[in-house]
C-alpha cells in the first residue's frame, strides 16, 4: 500500500492466548496499516507482550468485566481513534486469522467507489482444511457468494462514521454479536458487501470432537440471544434458525421418545426423519457444486448440529431466567 493508503486505514485485532496464530495475525497487520491495535481479553501465554514488541497499540481488558469480542472491537476501536483520528476505515481481524496481500486496497477502493456501503468483507478460507474434518467444514461454511449481505462475520473493513452511528458492538451479546451489528448497520440504510476477492486465512486449529461442539453450542446461544434483540423485527432475524432448532433438535426427539409406550415404539419411527434431512442438504450442497464428500460432510453435521445447538439455547434462556450475567463462551483451546 502506498503511504497514504496505510495511513487511512486502522487495524484492530482481538484475541485471547491464540498463540503461533497471533503472531501470524500481528505480522502481517503491522505490514499492512501504520496504525494497529491489538486488544487482548486476559491471555496467559505472553500475547501482549509479543504485539509490543512488534509496535503494536495494546489494549489489556480489565479482568473484572466480562470478556467479549464485542466489549474487545470497541475498545479496539476507541483507541484506534484515539492514535489516529484521521482514519478513514477500520479493518477488524481476529487473532486466529490473517490478513491477506491486497486485501486492504481493495477494501478501501470499494469503499470509496460505494458511498452506499458501510461494510465490507471478503472471502475468508480455512487454511488447513486437510488438517481435520472440523476444518474441513469449516472451509465449507466460510464460502459464500459475493454480493449484498445480511451480515458478515467479525473480519471487515467499516466506516468509522458508521461504527460511530449505531454504537459499535453491543458488549452484553457474547456470540452472534457481529450479525447484531449488522442488522444495526443495514437499518441505517448502509449496505454489506462480501467481495469476489480473498481477505483472511483462518486458523482453526479444531482437532476434537468436542471443540466442535462446544462452537455449535455458541451459535445456538447466539441464535437466541440475537433472536431476542430482533426476532420481533420486520425481517424476524434468527427466529427461522431458532424454530429449526426446537423442531429438529428437541421437538422431533421428543415426540419419538415420549410416545413409544403408548405407539409400542412406532413413534421411534419419526427418527428416520432425519434421512430425509440430510438428503435434502445433501442435494442442496451438490447443487452448489460441491464434490459428493464434502457435501455429505455438510450434510451430516449440519443436521447434528441441532442438538449442541440446542443446548446453547438452552443455557441463554436459563441464564436470562436466572438473571445470571452472560459471560464469554469459549469453544477453542490455547494453542
Amino acid at each position: 500500500m502506498t503511504p497514504e493508503s496505510r495511513d487511512s486505514v486502522a487495524i484492530v485485532a482481538i484475541g485471547r492466548n491464540e498463540g503461533e496464530r497471533l503472531k501470524s495475525c500481528l505480522r502481517a497487520a503491522v505490514g499492512g496499516a501504520s496504525s494497529v491495535v491489538y486488544v487482548d481479553s486476559g491471555s496467559t501465554d505472553g500475547s501482549a507482550s509479543f504485539a509490543r514488541s512488534l509496535g503494536c497499540d495494546v489494549v489489556e481488558l480489565n479482568p473484572d468485566l466480562p470478556y467479549s469480542a464485542a466489549r474487545a472491537r470497541n475498545d479496539g476501536f476507541a483507541r484506534a481513534m484515539n492514535i489516529n483520528p484521521d482514519a478513514a476505515f477500520v479493518q477488524f481481524v481476529d487473532g486466529d486469522c490473517t490478513l491477506v496481500d491486497g486485501w486492504l486496497e481493495r477494501g478501501v477502493a470499494t469503499l470509496h467507489d460505494r458511498p452506499d456501503a458501510g461494510v465490507v468483507c471478503g472471502h475468508v478460507r480455512e487454511m488447513h482444511p486437510e488438517a481435520s474434518v472440523y476444518n474441513r467444514l469449516l472451509d465449507l461454511e466460510w464460502r459464500q457468494k459475493p454480493g449484498e449481505l445480511n451480515a458478515c462475520g467479525g473480519i471487515f473493513m467499516v466506516r468509522p462514521a458508521v461504527f460511530g452511528a449505531v454504537g459499535g458492538f453491543r458488549r452484553e451479546v457474547i456470540a452472534g454479536e457481529d450479525n447484531e451489528f449488522c442488522v444495526r448497520v443495514r437499518q441505517t440504510g448502509h449496505k454489506i458487501l462480501l467481495l469476489d476477492t480473498p481477505m483472511a486465512w483462518h486458523d482453526a486449529a479444531m482437532r476434537r470432537f468436542m471443540e466442535w461442539w462446544r462452537r455449535a453450542r455458541r451459535t445456538g446461544h447466539a441464535y437466541a440471544q440475537v433472536a431476542s434483540m430482533h426476532g420481533s423485527g420486520d425481517e424476524r432475524y434468527f427466529v427461522r434458525e431458532c424454530r429449526r432448532i426446537w423442531i429438529w433438535g428437541l421437538g422431533i426427539p421428543a415426540a419419538a421418545l415420549m410416545l413409544a409406550p403408548f405407539t409400542r415404539g412406532i413413534s421411534l419411527m419419526l427418527f428416520f426423519l432425519y434421512g430425509p434431512q440430510f438428503g435434502w442438504i445433501l442435494r442442496n450442497a451438490r447443487k452448489r457444486g460441491w464434490p459428493l464428500g464434502d457435501a455429505a460432510v455438510y450434510a451430516f453435521f449440519t443436521v447434528l448440529t441441532k442438538f449442541p445447538a440446542l443446548e446453547g439455547m438452552l443455557a441463554y434462556y436459563w441464564r436470562r431466567w436466572r438473571g445470571h450475567e452472560i459471560t464469554i463462551m469459549e469453544h477453542k483451546e490455547s494453542r
